[in-house]
């Protein structure tokens, strides 16, 4: 196991939701990220990714974790479209990745929010 990773924390929101034990609009699945719809969108396009395996936050990251944070950041575009952004480079997508405290992070559980979609958007 990478360290910094449990398979499920019991007490975690995104890991209820990754159980099913908590419903979600669901983007994309496979064995090892899930992405579903944000609940309180701020933008036409609104989905977060996230990894199965329950990691903190983007700080408890470690070398190890690469080729994880690469296939991730490789679906976030195709994703995207999917859910209709406009191709790059008149369209395109954000992406956010709070991390702890002073990053605004509200769920400890490592998450990257995909927005896009023509603006202005409600924040951001």
């Amino acid at each position: 196991m990478i360290e910094h990773t449990v398979q499920n924390d019991p007490d975690c929101l995104f890991c209820k939701i990754v159980t099913g034990k908590i419903p979600s609009k669901q983007v994309y699945q496979d064995d090892e990220f899930y992405a579903f719809h944000d609940i309180h969108p701020t933008a036409p396009v609104h989905f977060l990714i996230i990894p199965k395996r329950h990691i903190p936050s983007m700080a408890q990251l470690t070398n190890d974790h690469a080729d994880f944070m690469g296939r991730m950041m490789m679906l976030i575009p195709k994703l995207a479209l999917q859910e209709g952004c406009q191709p790059y480079p008149a369209g395109g997508f954000r992406m956010v990745c709070n991390t702890g405290a002073h990053g605004a992070q509200e769920v400890h559980h490592l998450h990257m929010h995909i927005m896009g979609g023509p603006r202005p958007w409600k924040r951001g």
